[in-house]
């Protein structure tokens, strides 16, 4: 299953909606599809999920949670990198003070 993001300052993201539904826990919201954050709340998610995304980092190595190359060939995607267009985003959201809405595709 798919989730899409939507913002009326940013274009539509398309996630696969495992790694949706862990960046929403990330944002501190339950992880229901559809859902939304009111544009005054953008903010504070953003600032929330930029930490836990930089714990996420931190702790990566200590657990093995982000798979490292192995191969040349390996195209493993860590969830830091799967997160940057949902940050982005939420960050043209903030700026614009435009809500933010998902919805399963």
């Amino acid at each position: 299953m798919l989730i899409i993001f939507k913002s009326d300052a940013y274009a539509d993201i398309t996630m696969f909606s495992d790694v949706a539904h862990r960046l929403l826990r990330m944002m501190g919201h339950s992880g229901t599809v559809p859902g939304a954050i009111l544009a005054e709340d953008v903010p504070a998610v953003l600032d929330r999920l930029k930490r836990a995304i930089e714990q996420e980092k931190q702790r990566a190595p200590e657990t093995g949670d982000e798979p490292q190359a192995k191969e040349p060939d390996d195209q493993t995607v860590s969830l830091t990198h799967r997160a940057l267009p949902l940050i982005e985003l939420l960050t043209a959201a903030a700026k614009k003070q435009s809500n933010v809405m998902w919805e399963k595709v």
